[in-house]
């Protein structure tokens, strides 16, 4: 994960370079403190893929040129087999399978995202990003915080949120959960 974290970083780093834009207006516009945009570049810190979305969309980039360093060629389609999903590393707490990385000019970034249950006195690790997002819970038990909201979600329930406010997520019950997660 530290691997293509860096790879990551170093993308967003020569993409940055070449739109010949400062990493303070860069922050400015993502609405982030200098500071962390330039963890964020280093690759000292987790970028939260909704960052990572809207530093795509502000360059005219796809996501997956960020996250795998490939062009998408597809245009009138793009299927994904079950289990075949691109791994997205992003996070620890959540494995993501991205499940349209190959087509070009998505208006939205579909994942299918795994949360191991952890400890029940391990804090949810919060992130937030520009945009909106949309959940729905596959398998198992959620618990989502919002701001200083605490949501429950089981298999069916879904979620739509403000994703500019601190969100995370945890599995319920000592057993993973799975949701489909949109990001617009």
């Amino acid at each position: 994960m530290i691997d293509q974290l860096q790879e990551i970083a170093a993308r967003l780093r020569g993409l940055r370079e070449i739109a010949d834009c400062t990493a303070e207006s860069l922050a400015e516009q993502l609405q982030l403190p200098l500071e962390t945009y330039l963890r964020y570049e280093s690759g000292e810190a987790d970028i939260p893929v909704g960052v990572l979305y809207k530093i795509a969309t502000i360059f005219s980039v796809e996501l997956s040129s960020l996250l795998t360093g490939e062009e998408p060629k597809l245009h009138l389609y793009s299927v994904v087999r079950k289990g075949k999903g691109i791994n997205v590393e992003r996070r620890k707490e959540y494995e993501h399978q991205s499940l349209a990385c190959n087509f070009v000019h998505k208006k939205a970034e579909p994942f299918l995202v795994t949360v191991a249950p952890e400890a029940d006195d391990m804090p949810i690790a919060l992130n937030a990003h520009p945009g909106q997002e949309f959940n729905y819970v596959l398998h198992g038990t959620l618990k989502v915080v919002l701001g200083p909201h605490e949501i429950v979600l089981n298999e069916g329930d879904s979620l739509y949120f403000d994703s500019s406010y601190e969100h995370g997520m945890k599995a319920m019950h000592n057993a993973p959960a799975q949701f489909l997660a949109i990001i617009l």
